[in-house]
């Protein structure tokens, strides 16, 4: 039985492969008389679209998204909203070596010992290729969460130990690594430049931060907010950990020093700091929701690796084909829908509670 949707109001649901005619989603829930167009979607898609730069894959694709259905003249009607992706860079025959080899850090493996089977062809189904997907239903999400005054922004916070030392949201889209400080990026890509001369690659963290939230979404004990982002985070393939607001820091700190004091202002209850990350027993406060994702080093590298291939053979692989020395750039984009796609899904919720 396979999970291939995310969601219960506001619920995507996905489908295609890396090297498939074309992938896409179908996104249920969505809110008629809502302006949509296809130029909407692809400004995110562009951000996660291979070949960018010359610090990401160079596998061409134009990511064109395509509306097949749920937008009439312009506004949502209610019904799904289809988006069609179509593949137009495919090379097969990049991966053609290891057709029986189970690559070091890839789904090889375990789809095989799952399915009995598995599309060897840039790692079928598991491939990151299946995020340009949720970033089309996050384009969705962001459209809706702005009809109510909130935002989600995502940037590279680090990367190979460099970190940001300064948050300006102005200049995210204007470095190759989406950092929020400038200086940092630079590092950053000088780092990322010498391990794809290496032939090899680099992880990160990237942080997301979602403003203007109404105390009260997320719903105990199961489906906190806290649980239902770690759960559409962790989802993401290249993502290993996470973090919400003081995070593992925390541990370092005393009760006295860890609490947010509660204070009033304008009318408003709020708290003077943000520990917590926006939110405490697993429902937002209405401060900002700050969490970071670790960012793994991407598994497919030039360097030859030893491994073994299905008949349990020992093996050396070096993986071909065109790959990102690092992934957080593209993965920023990614980020951000997971999140806005979970706090759509908890304002609906909340929206419903109140009916």
């Amino acid at each position: 039985m396979a999970s291939n949707s995310f969601g219960d109001i506001f619920r995507f649901t996905t489908f295609g492969e890396s090297h498939g005619p074309a992938i896409g989603v179908v996104v249920d829930g969505v809110p008629p008389g809502i302006s949509l167009s296809e130029a909407d979607i692809q400004v995110d898609l562009d951000r996660r679209r291979p070949g960018q730069s010359h610090i990401t894959t160079q596998r061409q694709e134009a990511d064109t998204a395509e509306i097949l259905s749920g937008v009439h003249e312009g506004k949502t009607t209610g019904a799904p909203v289809a988006i069609l992706i179509r593949n137009e860079d495919q090379r097969s025959k990049d991966y053609s070596d290891i057709k029986e080899v189970f690559r070091p850090g890839h789904a090889d493996f375990t789809y095989f010992a799952k399915y009995g089977i598995r599309d060897y062809k840039g790692g079928g189904r598991s491939s990151g290729r299946e995020t340009a997907c949720r970033v089309a239903a996050g384009a969705i999400a962001k459209k809706i969460l702005s009809r109510q005054n909130i935002s989600v922004t995502a940037y590279t916070l680090a990367v190979a130990g460099i970190t940001a030392k300064r948050i300006d949201l102005s200049v995210i889209e204007k470095n190759l690594v989406r950092a929020p400080d400038l200086e940092a990026a630079e590092l950053m890509t000088q780092k990322i430049e010498e391990a794809r001369k290496d032939g090899d690659s680099l992880g990160g963290v990237i942080e997301v931060v979602a403003k203007g939230c109404p105390p009260g979404l997320g719903d105990p004990i199961y489906d906190k907010l806290s649980a239902k982002l770690a759960y559409g985070l962790m989802s993401i393939g290249t993502v290993k950990g996470i973090e919400i607001g003081s995070g593992f820091d925390i541990t370092r700190l005393r009760g006295s020093e860890a609490n947010d004091p509660f204070e009033v202002e304008r009318g408003k209850v709020h708290t003077k700091t943000n520990h917590c990350g926006g939110i405490l027993g697993g429902i937002s406060t209405g401060e900002d929701i700050v969490v970071r994702v670790a960012i793994k080093p991407a598994s497919s590298i030039a360097k030859f690796q030893e491994t073994l291939d299905q008949n349990n053979q020992k093996v050396q692989v070096r993986v071909k084909g065109r790959h990102d020395p690092c992934i957080c750039p593209r993965a920023v984009p990614v980020v951000e829908a997971m999140m806005a796609c979970t706090l759509v899904d908890a304002l609906f919720k909340q929206k419903a509670l109140q009916t």
